[in-house]
């Protein structure tokens, strides 16, 4: 008995296997075409970068830049296609362009400041939403008198010791 169940399972797993459930065909673009890009720009964070991409049928085409923390711009320049496969091609520019020296500066002496007034404080038109706080002419500056000092260290006096003569306990 045994051997005939085991027989009509292996006959009804054979049975649906040979079943074919045909799943439905996903459509496939023949020419996809797309494009996108994005770019960052935190000043808060030092957040910096930027992406762009262009795609039409097999070739992809696009570049992106982050800004590294060595203070370079890192642009990466990059193609796919069927054919050639993925090629990037990075390279590193200076956030702050160096400044060419020509030819060495003379060395002078510095020239004596000219003697100059100093200017006047400007003149603040009042603000309609705050009250004006009174003009109050500054305190002069006045130098600190001069204040004799104690010293820092003065011998105690000696003590005196005399004999008590109240005390009839002490001749």
């Amino acid at each position: 008995m045994l051997f005939q169940i085991v027989v009509f399972i292996c006959a009804v797993g054979v049975a649906s296997a040979s079943v074919v459930v045909s799943a439905p065909l996903a459509r496939v673009d023949p020419l996809p075409q797309y494009s996108y890009g994005y770019d960052v720009q935190d000043s808060l964070t030092g957040d910096y970068k930027g992406h762009q991409e262009h795609r039409n049928g097999d070739l992809v085409t696009g570049s992106y830049s982050v800004v590294d923390p060595d203070g370079t711009r890192r642009i990466v320049d990059y193609a796919a296609d069927s054919i050639n496969g993925f090629n990037a091609v990075v390279r590193r520019e200076p956030l702050v362009a160096a400044a060419r020296v020509l030819a060495p500066a003379p060395v002078l002496a510095p020239a004596p400041a000219p003697l100059v007034a100093p200017a006047p404080a400007p003149y603040l038109a009042p603000s309609p939403y705050y009250p004006r706080a009174p003009l109050v002419a500054p305190a002069p500056v006045l130098p600190a008198p001069a204040v004799a000092r104690a010293p820092l260290f003065a011998p105690a006096p000696a003590p005196v010791f005399a004999p008590r003569l109240t005390n009839p306990y002490y001749w």
